[in-house]
């Protein structure tokens, strides 16, 4: 299935234009000519990118990228801004209304498709990257409840799991935990930020359903999770 994509412009020559060479490059097209009709048409046919113009009757660009960016289903749907305007505050304003390319007019489609497939394979990526950490998470969670209705387990089975739900990362973290180190000397001894860090602590207290690093190191311990 072709990926959709949403032309917003009051100027229908332009909205052609875009939205033939769009089509002639393989993606589906749905069009809009305001602001209002581009809001409802995001709500209702989930676009995989919007482009749309700034100065528009009923509801400007800027106001439709904030309205989409205030939807968390939408918060990740890639926006291009397509506007005369190119003074410096004009585009700051762009940028901040929530869009990810500014695109001044006159532009060559060839260069606007460009922009598109760019954004639209980051887009992808990104939506991968957030349903595979998700479905992780799920199972990880889903494991942990398997564990402790199963009582019927041996406790080395029970670890045995346990250690197959964590990633490498994970059981490293795990491990420089027992020991007492900072989310720093944790970084600096596996070559991560602080904040990688913190996200690799909060997967384990996640999937080990402790509250705290403390009763996540007890946990570990208890359970011959660490030499």
């Amino acid at each position: 299935m072709p990926l959709k994509i949403l032309v917003v412009d009051d100027d229908l020559g332009t909205r052609l234009s875009i939205g033939d060479y769009l089509e002639l490059s393989g993606y589906s097209v749905i069009m809009a000519d305001d602001g209002q009709e581009a809001l409802s048409m995001v709500e209702k046919n989930h676009p995989d990118l919007m482009v749309t113009d700034i100065v528009m009757p009923r509801m400007n660009g800027y106001e439709l990228v904030r309205r989409v960016r205030q939807q968390p289903e939408f918060r990740l749907l890639p926006v291009i801004l397509l506007t005369a305007r190119t003074k410096t505050q004009e585009r700051i304003l762009g940028y901040q209304s929530g869009c990810d390319l500014y695109l001044p007019k006159p532009f060559e489609l060839e260069e606007l498709a460009a922009a598109i497939r760019n954004l639209l394979e980051r887009s992808q990526i990104i939506q991968s990257e957030y349903r595979f950490s998700h479905q992780e998470s799920l199972d990880g969670s889903n494991l942990i409840k398997s564990i402790h209705g199963q009582n019927h387990l041996s406790t080395p089975i029970v670890n045995s799991q346990l250690l197959l739900s964590l990633t490498t990362r994970e059981q490293e973290v795990l491990e420089l935990l027992t020991h007492g180190l900072s989310n720093a000397e944790m970084g600096n001894q596996l070559h991560l930020s602080p904040r990688t860090v913190e996200k690799y602590v909060s997967s384990l207290l996640r999937k080990t359903e402790t509250s705290n690093r403390a009763e996540l190191v007890r946990f570990a311990i208890k359970h011959g999770l660490v030499e």
